[in-house]
């Protein structure tokens, strides 16, 4: 049985981003005490929350504020919240990563978001909607590799790197162009959604052509989507296409998850000096929409892309892959909140 004053002291802490306690939100899955030593886990609504930290230190805090309590042991879990209706079997959240305009990295930032939350443990899906110029297979590793059935013939996702990831690249000949209409577009989408063994999945996250055309159409009309990530470049030729990608998902009534700043500046390997090449700050001018982060232009990003790796596994530490793991914590903690608007409280 939990421990009454700890139990108390915990209903004290508010998550820093839902902003109520954890208690009411259901996170406290154990608190009891023996003697002077506290013994506490808490159930984080996303494995990649950006605030762990901070809601570590004030339940260590609180709990030390028990009388009597000398120590506090803190385990930490994790549980991603579907909204009230799950947009695909066993898959919580579909969120797409788009663009108004090609060039501006869209598929390095959905892939290394994909790879960072499969890091943080999540369960990870990526599918390569850029049906035209499919990359993920090759960002993956995995371009020669083909895509198998199973016994339903429904198809088998690669696994890479921790996730799981449909690609055209792995279902035709390299370098082969695909030729198609839109109602060929629209089957390839609902087939890649729905005849796709995806299993059981917190994210799946959906990089998009640039544009907003018949695949983005699409797949809004095949799963209801969580949300969108617009990724755009700071200038303001960047900006005007990037506009043009928001008011399409609104029309679609998808809501706009955050923008993300990809090459927002360039720092100088040999001395230090920063340059804002495409200059800087741009994407907090398109239309009062939040920043998730700002990716500087790296060329490890690049080399790690070529190479098959996502930059967040390949070079962790480096200024780029530190922003988009930011990035993937923020988004992360951006659907709690929106999951928790949908779901009722525990009394």
């Amino acid at each position: 049985m939990p421990d009454a004053d700890v139990l108390a002291a915990l209903r004290t802490v508010n998550d820093p981003e839902l902003h109520r306690d954890l208690v009411s939100l259901g996170m406290v899955e154990r608190a009891d005490r023996t003697q002077n030593a506290a013994f506490v886990k808490v159930n984080l609504t996303t494995p990649a929350c950006p605030l762990k930290a901070t809601i570590e230190a004030d339940v260590r805090a609180a709990v030390l504020a028990v009388p009597g309590v000398n120590e506090v042991h803190i385990e930490f879990g994790a549980t991603v919240r579907a909204p009230s209706s799950p947009p695909l079997p066993g898959v919580k959240h579909v969120v797409a990563i788009g663009s108004g305009k090609g060039g501006v990295g869209k598929s390095s930032v959905a892939a290394n978001i994909a790879a960072a939350l499969a890091k943080s443990g999540a369960r990870v899906g990526l599918l390569d909607a850029d049906v035209y110029g499919p990359s993920i297979a090759h960002m993956m590793g995995a371009g020669s590799e083909r895509v198998s059935a199973n016994e339903q013939r429904k198809m088998n996702p690669i696994e890479r790197h921790g996730l799981r990831f449909l690609s055209m690249g792995n279902l035709m000949p390299a370098g082969q162009a695909l030729v198609w209409r839109g109602p060929m577009l629209h089957s390839a989408i609902q087939q890649f959604l729905r005849d796709a063994a995806w299993g059981e999945l917190d994210y799946l996250i959906v990089d998009l052509p640039p544009g907003t055309g018949d695949v983005q159409l699409s797949l809004a009309q095949t799963v209801t989507l969580t949300g969108a990530v617009i990724v755009t470049t700071p200038q303001d030729v960047a900006l005007i296409d990037a506009a043009r990608a928001v008011d399409m998902f609104r029309k679609a009534s998808v809501p706009i998850l955050g923008v993300v700043e990809n090459m927002s500046y360039f720092v100088a390997p040999d001395t230090g000096v920063t340059y804002d090449i495409f200059g800087r700050g741009g994407a907090s001018r398109l239309g009062g929409l939040s920043v998730l982060g700002e990716v500087p232009l790296d060329v490890e990003v690049r080399q790690d892309a070529d190479a098959g790796m996502p930059s967040v596994l390949a070079h962790p530490q480096s200024a780029a892959s530190r922003a988009l793991t930011q990035i993937a914590e923020n988004l992360a903690g951006r659907l709690s909140v929106q999951a928790l608007t949908e779901l009722p409280m525990v009394q």
